[in-house]
């Protein structure tokens, strides 16, 4: 400080002073070119606070080459051979999905007469079984949290019952009402939430992180006037944080994770932090690697800048409040922290509700009323709602009452004993086998791992599909994942030995597997202009709608 002092004693700022009357012209010109070069040093120095030199430089190059490519895009030769090339793996994808089934009729129109209810049934029950991954055999990586035959035959009588609801009326559905409260009441009780504590329901893990960001967002902007809101999350993150960031128009920073545990850099997202910081995130488990960040580093990181903090715990959901309990290491993933304010947990994976049902949770109902929307001058009425959606289905919550009633804790517990001795197990046998290695420290049911170069790990993927598994690629650093389910226990053993099998057989050629899936995600993970796969994407979700 004495130094900063000492040197503004040397400046002439008479002198100064006299040119700015003299060339007033010029000397805006000059304190505006140094308040743009002002603001640009200070962004690249938070940039390389956080990340480093050498990734700052990395991400400045991806950056600049990034952008020369989509002007070269844009040449009339060069960007209509790009297109077409893009056009064809689009065309190729739309191709693969909308594929014609013999004797299967399309219905694109209305019909002029109702079918009978054989007829449907029986068409429905024809596309139920139409060729695709075992997942009743467990070889598909989460996608389908199974809770057994019986409850499912039991939240599917539920769901019947009370197909025709809806919350948005809570007088014509009285019932439904304090069936969707006590459903977040009992998650609550799951993560130690006290009196004060509370919730909403959503329809999935991408609406509750979505009301967490809203609620912050607003929250930031009534309570500390910030109007240009930003959030801190790892890079491991999921995506819907950066999905509320698009939807918001909000900042995102995105921190890097320790290469051997893959948990956040704490020291980092502390430099991140800034006076328009509203929300710091932590997970609890990550999507892909399983592994949980130090949460109570970043609960007292929170309370020092006084910023919000959420969990995402939606993946580890009816798993990680039983492991203490299970004779596993304990996650401290709940209110129990004091700087959190936010947890999302998506009842619909391990709590083995119907798709469609996840709780948000907040420390207080102030910051539960920041997700609201109200309107009170609409001709329509006084309109107010919870979430995103207005109506919304009640048999989905009558679902999800009736799995966590039925489960109880003790059936909660033994599922987490299951399902995470059988992520052990799995984690074992890939530490045995000498060309794979294990991404990360994880702690809940996921197992990530990559593979040591000849061998290709997305070679690898593509043997394990030829044999019926459907494993999640990861990328940054290229790696598969496995979410075990309670259909993934019985069948460890078998997945290993399909494991070890397709290993040996890329080992034995790995040049022959330059092309297929290693192609794919390769140039997805290497090519500086992302507007590419983004296209790609985009008409991947098309080929969705492709009738």
């Amino acid at each position: 400080m004495t130094q900063v002092m000492s040197t503004l004693a040397k400046v002439d700022w008479q002198g100064m002073a006299v040119y700015t009357a003299k060339n007033p012209k010029q000397a805006f010109i000059n304190a505006a070119i140094a308040y743009v070069v002002f603001r640009q040093t200070l962004k690249v120095a938070k940039r390389v606070s956080i990340y480093g030199l050498r990734s700052t430089l990395s991400l400045l190059w991806k950056q600049i080459t990034g952008v020369v490519l989509r002007h070269i895009r844009r040449a009339p030769g060069t960007g209509i051979v790009v297109q077409r090339n893009i056009s064809k793996i689009v065309k190729d994808i739309e191709d693969s999905m909308n594929v014609m089934v013999p004797g299967e009729s399309k219905y694109l129109t209305v019909p002029e007469q109702g079918m009978s209810d054989d007829e449907i049934l029986a068409i429905l029950k024809r596309r139920q079984n139409e060729a695709g991954i075992d997942w009743k055999g467990g070889r598909a990586s989460g996608a389908v949290y199974h809770g057994g035959e019986e409850l499912v035959r039991l939240t599917n009588e539920a769901y019947a019952m009370y197909n025709l609801t809806n919350p948005l009326h809570p007088g014509v559905f009285p019932g439904l009402r304090r069936i969707e409260a006590e459903v977040v009441r009992m998650v609550l009780d799951l993560y130690n939430g006290d009196a004060d504590c509370c919730g909403t329901t959503t329809s999935g893990g991408t609406e509750s992180i979505i009301m967490a960001v809203r609620s912050h967002v607003v929250w930031g902007r009534e309570i500390r006037g910030i109007n240009n809101a930003n959030i801190v999350v790892p890079v491991t993150a999921h995506a819907a944080f950066d999905k509320a960031a698009e939807y918001f128009g909000i900042g995102i920073t995105h921190i890097p994770v320790d290469p051997l545990t893959q948990k956040v850099d704490v020291n980092a997202m502390r430099r991140a932090i800034d006076s328009d910081t509203v929300l710091i995130v932590g997970s609890s488990a990550t999507f892909p690697h399983g592994v949980d960040d130090d949460l109570d580093a970043l609960s007292k990181l929170a309370i020092k800048y006084k910023v919000g903090f959420h969990i995402d715990s939606c993946l580890g959901s009816f798993v990680m409040p039983f492991l203490k309990e299970a004779g596993f290491p304990e996650v401290v993933c709940d209110f129990r922290l004091p700087g959190v304010t936010s947890i999302s947990c998506d009842t619909h994976k391990y709590g083995f509700a119907p798709k469609g049902t996840s709780v948000v949770m907040y420390r207080n109902k102030q910051m539960r009323h920041y997700q609201y929307f109200t309107i009170s001058t609409w001709p329509g009425g006084i309109y107010a709602s919870p979430t995103i959606a207005g109506s919304r289905s009640g048999a989905v919550i009558a679902g999800c009452w009736a799995a966590m009633t039925k489960m109880g804790r003790n059936g909660y517990l033994q599922q987490c004993k299951d399902i995470v001795n059988c992520r052990i197990e799995i984690q074992r046998g890939i530490e045995q086998i000498p060309e794979l290695y294990v991404v990360g420290k994880p702690s809940s049911t996921v197992v990530a791992f990559s593979s040591h170069e000849p061998v290709g790990i997305f070679g690898i993927m593509d043997e394990m599909k030829k044999r019926g598994w459907d494993l999640s690629p990861l990328q940054y650093p290229s790696a598969l994942h496995l979410a075990c389910t309670r259909l993934t226990v019985p069948v460890a053993g078998e997945f290993l030995r399909d494991l070890s099998d397709s290993v040996a057989q890329v080992k034995a050629s790995p040049e022959s597997y330059s092309k297929g899936s290693q192609a794919i995600y390769g140039f997805a993970s290497t090519v500086p202009d992302t507007t590419i796969i983004d296209e790609v994407a985009q008409g991947f979700i098309d080929a969705l709608y492709a009738a």
